[in-house]
């Protein structure tokens, strides 16, 4: 049982991390886009090959290929997370900002109110944060202004699958199970 929330520096992605993750993302050998106006994905939602360059519709992939792909992906966003985040944290509270960090982004965490939260020791409020990220920018919609920065961007619609699975990242941020 965790007793103490300790440096983020000393963390990790855990094994159940990675699982509840792959869940998520779930396996795709060939790649496709999941959704319309979405960037093209295969393996276990990644938009890059092994390589660094941008996935493109019909790319193929094997599982150890995929699964390499996902790891190195992760770390990547590790090191983002750990450079914006100062803040001590429990490894279940890692595990679910790590996860929101392989589908949107570990520099859309960054620039979230997350790491301010956590460094004001507001976990609760951080963990709540993560059910903000459930809408995807539709390009394949007209664009609209944004009232804060007076620029025209694709329409953010919620997506209930994301939904779901920011609820569930909440949970785990909690302390409850995937």
């Amino acid at each position: 049982m965790e007793l103490n929330r300790i440096t983020i520096a000393a963390l990790g992605f855990s094994a159940l991390g990675l699982g509840g993750l792959a869940g998520y993302e779930g396996w795709v050998s060939t790649a496709t886009q999941p959704l319309p106006g979405d960037k093209p994905t295969y393996a276990f939602g990644s938009t890059t090959r092994p390589d660094g360059s941008p996935v493109q519709l019909g790319d193929k992939i094997t599982p150890p290929a995929g699964l390499a792909l996902m790891v190195r992906t992760v770390t990547m966003k590790e090191q983002t997370l750990k450079g914006c985040i100062n803040a001590k944290l429990f490894q279940h509270e890692y595990d679910a900002y790590v996860s929101l960090a392989y589908n949107v982004g570990a520099g859309a965490v960054c620039d979230s109110s997350i790491p301010g939260k956590l460094e004001r020791e507001e976990y609760e409020a951080a963990c709540l944060t993560i059910l903000d990220f459930d809408k995807f920018r539709d390009c394949t919609k007209p664009r609209v202004q944004n009232p804060k920065t007076g620029k025209w961007e694709c329409p953010l619609v919620r997506i209930p699958g994301l939904t779901k699975r920011r609820q569930s990242e909440y949970r785990r941020c909690m302390g409850g199970p995937w």
